[in-house]
């Protein structure tokens, strides 16, 4: 299915999942916890705060060459939210995507939708543990702190 497709089926509304697409169309689906939703909320609310000449987002589909995947909280300029704005996905990654670690997660799958992010456009991928711990990247690889964001906490308390 199209993200369009898969955005506006009847069947698909209000499920308790987070819904994504492989580079068939197929539907993936991943069930989250509450301290899931939690960790979005104040990773959100601080990249508003923190980052003023652009915009934070939640649940950020982005297309990518295997199919749409939705970025946990993303965080696009000015410029990008101008181009993304009216779009069902982003054709352009936003400057950060940012990826919750779940249990249901394994460190492939986050380091392969880290580097889908990268070459849609992305300058930079954090993950956040379950344990609320920030991990930072460029494309060039792991960063002591956000380049965008260098003031971001490295720990995200419950």
């Amino acid at each position: 299915m199209l993200w369009q497709e898969i955005c506006e089926h009847p069947a698909l509304q209000n499920l308790p999942f987070k819904i994504e697409s492989n580079k068939q169309g197929a539907i993936i689906m991943s069930p989250v916890k509450v301290s899931h939703s939690i960790f979005q909320g104040r990773i959100l609310r601080i990249l508003n705060a923190m980052l003023k000449d652009g915009e934070a987002l939640v649940e950020c589909a982005i297309a990518t060459k295997q199919g749409t995947k939705v970025a946990d909280v993303a965080w696009a300029s000015n410029e990008r939210i101008a181009h993304i704005k009216n779009e069902v996905e982003c054709s352009i990654a936003p400057e950060i995507c940012v990826e919750v670690v779940s249990y249901s997660n394994t460190q492939r799958e986050i380091r392969g939708k880290s580097k889908l992010y990268f070459d849609a456009g992305a300058l930079e991928v954090w993950h956040c543990a379950e344990n609320g711990t920030m991990t930072f990247y460029s494309p060039a690889g792991k960063m002591p702190n956000s380049a965008l964001a260098p003031a971001f906490p490295v720990k995200i308390e419950l």
